[in-house]
């Protein structure tokens, strides 16, 4: 009996192993399609779930966290599927009704995941990935103790991956300025011990986003 107890805990512990990466797979598989829409943000969603999951990391978080983080990472532009091709590849700078058009894809987002029932707060986290400390962020306003703290790691990486890289409105601006950004709006905009933990990846191990 005890040995055809322990076989089936194997079994039942390996295929919820195959439908967990499974899963994984194809909301990847998903989240890819939005990307295909704008060239421009090739990758932008994976290279921010690097970032995001190496802070984590840096700041000891455990490695459940931090899977679920990284797939956040991976699906958090996914609400960009309900904007308009030509207002996301724009090579101008986008008009209030854009903007506000943009400003709905966190919300989006939460819309398209919140019935899946992931063991991690991903929809939520999606739908927070653009609030700030301050209550200056959208779509809800969130202020500091309200926001996840993987929407608050999930924020930064999000701003420095998209300062770095080549928008249609704008070229990459570069590292020094998106460190210089959060490092100025600490404990502002964004969490304070979140940016150090950016910071000293870059600055001191040497960090580098993924092609």
């Amino acid at each position: 009996m005890a040995r055809l107890r322990h076989g089936l805990e194997c079994l039942v512990a390996e295929r919820t192993a195959e439908l967990k990466a499974n899963m994984l797979k194809f909301v990847t598989a998903i989240a890819s399609t939005v990307e295909m829409r704008d060239p421009y943000t090739a990758g932008h969603q994976r290279r921010t779930a690097h970032l995001a999951a190496a802070i984590a990391k840096e700041l000891g978080l455990g490695s459940d966290l931090i899977e679920g983080l990284s797939l956040a990472g991976v699906v958090h532009d996914i609400g960009k599927i309900k904007v308009p091709a030509e207002i996301l590849c724009k090579p101008g700078r986008l008009d209030d009704l854009e903007y506000g058009l943009i400003k709905r894809h966190p919300q989006t987002g939460y819309e398209i995941l919140k019935s899946i029932d992931f063991p991690w707060p991903i929809a939520q986290t999606v739908l927070q990935h653009h609030e700030r400390l301050d209550g200056s962020g959208y779509p809800q306003g969130l202020a500091t103790a309200e926001i996840l703290p993987e929407a608050k790691i999930l924020a930064i990486a999000d701003v420095v991956e998209a300062m770095i890289s080549h928008r249609p409105y704008r070229p990459g601006l570069g590292i020094d300025a998106a460190l210089q950004e959060i490092a100025t709006q600490r404990n502002t905009l964004y969490d304070g011990a979140a940016v150090d933990a950016c910071l000293a990846l870059f600055r001191d191990k040497h960090y580098r986003l993924p092609v």
